[in-house]
This record gives structure tokens, C-alpha cells and sequence, in this order.
């Protein structure tokens, strides 16, 4: 029987990839790339093999997406920001099995799935960004599962339950990574340069930084009430489908853990940034 190893919120954003160039913004997100670090030692201590990545990144329409490819190769380059990451060259085992899984526990569930092989499908920067700072041998599976923006909280918390079936199901040892941000108003583009390290709204400061202590303080039931008005007032970010599917799989409202903040909250291009890592129950079934 699989098991759930690790469930984490982490942060993505294209100002980390920024952060490793050499030039004059080299080293603003430290703290940020020290986080996603310590989540991919930590998952290798808990012995995962596959990291399975809610990401936000990768925008689906209709439905439930899994990209199952045997192998993820190529080089990316970023359709949104192409002058902060390009050139990025990466290459990770995929993992068909659990995807498979994966689809079927989502239409037993009575929604909608599809697994894909296509050569020409590439990972986008919602799983490479964390996975240079995670994955770097390569040596743990990578299977990236897209956000429905059209979703809503219920359908993607169904979804994570769905998730967790199929780890049970499976022989691995799954870490599983919600890829988004808190907070996702992008400022206009007037201003939008001067705010490359902060947070577009005073008010979607605020609340991020009250969801940050419900979440440290294992308050979830009190969070997942908010939810949906949260989502859709901060503009959340691919619905907020990664963050459903995280509290999915760790129960939902049932979930008392405490999550563990690894790096300080930051604003990125408006945007509200953090990693959290949430204990995972050992009596999740």
C-alpha cells in the first residue's frame, strides 16, 4: 500500500528563477530557494519517490489533467514572463503508473480525467521551479496534475480525496506539493515593475497573512470556510485548485495538523508568496 509522505504548499514564482542569475537581482529570493531546498531534502527523508504537483501553471479548461509521460526532457521557456526564465533545461522520471491511478479514482469519483503521453506535452514553471531546487539528481518521479480554472473549491477537494485513493493504491511513497501562490492580484502595468517585491493590495496582504495563521495554528476548518470567498476576492491563483486538492488529501475540515513555515512571507509582482509544509495524519486513509 502507497502512502502519503509529505503534503506542502510551495511557492513557484519566475522571481526565483530571477533570483539564481547572475546580474542585479541575483539572490532576492533566497530565503525562498532555501525553503524549496529543504522541502526536497525532507521529502527524501521520508523516503518519497514521486513528487505529485498540483500545478497551477499548467491551466486546464475541461476537466481533470494528468501528464503521465515516462519521461519529462526539453528545454522551457516561459510563454508568460520569457525574459525572467528561459533556457531551463530539465529531465525527470515521470511516473505513468500513479497517474493511471490517478484517473481512474477521479472518475470513480465521478469526475472527469484524462491521462496524456504526448511527446510534445513539457512541464511548465509551476513544477520546474520548484523541481531544480527539489529534484536536483533527477531521482524522484515527477507527475504534474493541471488546475481546472473553472473549478470550484468542492470539485478540486473531491480531487484531492481522489489523489489519496490512488497513493493508497499504489506502491509509492508520494510527496505531494500544491504549486501556487496566496494572494494573486497582479498590479497594472504601469506600476507593475516597482512592485517586483511586494504585494499588489494592502488587504490581500492582510488576509494572507490571517490564512498563514490558521494554518500554523491548526486552525483548518476555520480556513476552509473562507475558502471560496478567499479565492475569489484574492484572486486566487488557478482557482485555488492546489490548495483544495492539499486539504483534500489531508481530510479536509477533520485535518488538526499544524503547518510549518519555511520561509517568511513575500510579495513577488503583487503577488503573496510562502512554503508551508502541513504534517501529514498518520491516520489518513
Amino acid at each position: 500500500m502507497g502512502e502519503l509522505v509529505m503534503a506542502a504548499k510551495i511557492t513557484h514564482v519566475p522571481s526565483i528563477w530571477l533570483s539564481i542569475q547572475p546580474g542585479k537581482h541575483f539572490g532576492i529570493r533566497r530565503p525562498a530557494e532555501l525553503a524549496l531546498t529543504e522541502v526536497g531534502e525532507r521529502a527524501r527523508e521520508r523516503g518519497a519517490d514521486t513528487f505529485l504537483i498540483a500545478d497551477t501553471h499548467w491551466m486546464n479548461s475541461i476537466g481533470f489533467h494528468l501528464n503521465g509521460k515516462a519521461r519529462h526532457q526539453g528545454s522551457y521557456v516561459s510563454h508568460e514572463l520569457p525574459h525572467f526564465i528561459h533556457d531551463l533545461e530539465y529531465d525527470y522520471p515521470g511516473d505513468p503508473e500513479l497517474a493511471e491511478l490517478v484517473r481512474e479514482e477521479i472518475v470513480l469519483g465521478g469526475q472527469k480525467a484524462r491521462l496524456h503521453t504526448y511527446k510534445d506535452l513539457g512541464l511548465e514553471y509551476a513544477t520546474l521551479v520548484p523541481m531544480y531546487f527539489m529534484n536536483g539528481d533527477s531521482s524522484i518521479r515527477v507527475l504534474p496534475i493541471g488546475c481546472n480554472i473553472y473549478s470550484t473549491i468542492e470539485e478540486n477537494r473531491r480531487i484531492g480525496e481522489a489523489l489519496l485513493r490512488a497513493i493508497h493504491r499504489s506502491d509509492r511513497k508520494v510527496a505531494f506539493l500544491a504549486s501556487g501562490s496566496l494572494s494573486h492580484a497582479f498590479p497594472p502595468n504601469e506600476i507593475a515593475e516597482s512592485l517586483l517585491d511586494d504585494v499588489s493590495s494592502e488587504i490581500n496582504r492582510q488576509v494572507d497573512m490571517a490564512v498563514l495563521d490558521m494554518w500554523t495554528e491548526g486552525r483548518a476548518g476555520e480556513f476552509l470556510e473562507m475558502l471560496p470567498d478567499y479565492n475569489k476576492r484574492c484572486t486566487g491563483e488557478g482557482a485555488m485548485a492546489d490548495t483544495a486538492m492539499l486539504f483534500g488529501l489531508l481530510g479536509w475540515g477533520e485535518y488538526a495538523g499544524k503547518g510549518e513555515q519555511l520561509c517568511p512571507y513575500f510579495g513577488s509582482s503583487g503577488t503573496g508568496q510562502v512554503v508551508v509544509d502541513f504534517p501529514v495524519p498518520v491516520t489518513v486513509e
